[in-house]
């Protein structure tokens, strides 16, 4: 798109903000290099974080429109920012594991590394000061955070985007364990917004299964970006 300008700070979140542009319909989506773990509790900053990030959920949203999965993602403007559309976001997080990995562990007692099949899927409600509880679809519906349809929608498109990257991933040597997705209403049609990049999924090497993802970082394995790089070289991101 042509003519696009940075407006006023909208929104700041934990590795991203939001800012409006010239254009109601679109806000420009800047990718920090700031990297938070536990709510928030942990927090440092990674030089590189923010530009691979930004290529790596341009490259990832892309892959899924050609897909079918409609997405908020427009284009890269530079390194760090994006343009995507200006969604009306349900405050709901869609969690599918394909591998026992993170809080599942902990909540059910499992062993790390169970494959699960069929994978699960979970939603919580997107709130750091709650720490991001585990709820229901008649939560979500009897609170009006999104209609019965946009439920659905959410389960099935989420679904779809683990047919989508499973196969993605395997084919470059990873395995997706898990992930999260947002979703939001553009003029009426429920669109994947937010992000998909390695803070917000879990990926493992298929072979040693050494973890990829921002694990690194909570678990103070050390190498984030650099693992990052790995993971978006072996996509093609870079």
């Amino acid at each position: 798109m042509e003519n696009i300008e940075k407006g006023n700070l909208l929104t700041t979140g934990k590795a991203k903000s939001l800012y409006e542009s010239n254009n109601p319909d679109f806000l420009v989506m800047h990718y920090r290099d700031d990297t938070s773990a536990f709510d928030g509790k942990k927090i440092e900053s990674l030089d590189g974080k923010g530009t691979i990030n930004n290529k790596f959920n341009g490259f990832i949203m892309e892959y899924l429109e050609s897909e079918g999965i409609a997405t908020h993602f427009v284009e890269l403007i530079n390194e760090t920012d994006s343009l995507v559309k200006r969604l009306d976001m349900a405050p709901v997080e869609c969690v599918v594991r394909n591998v026992a990995a993170g809080s599942i562990c902990k909540r059910l007692g499992l062993e790390e590394g169970i494959d699960l099949n069929p994978p699960t899927f979970e939603f919580f409600y997107k709130d750091d000061d709650l720490g991001d509880p585990m709820i229901n679809e008649y939560h979500i519906k009897s609170f009006g955070w999104a209609t019965e349809e946009q439920v659905e929608q959410m389960q099935v498109k989420t679904f779809e985007v683990n047919t989508a990257l499973k196969k993605l991933f395997s084919n470059s040597g990873m395995i997706l364990v898990d992930y999260k997705l947002e979703f939001g209403d553009y003029k009426g049609e429920l669109l994947l917004g937010d992000e998909f990049t390695p803070d917000g999924c879990r990926v493992w090497d298929v072979e040693t299964r050494e973890k990829l993802d921002k694990d690194r970082f909570r678990q103070g394995l050390g190498d984030v970006v650099e693992s990052y790089q790995i993971m978006a070289k072996r996509l093609g991101v870079i």
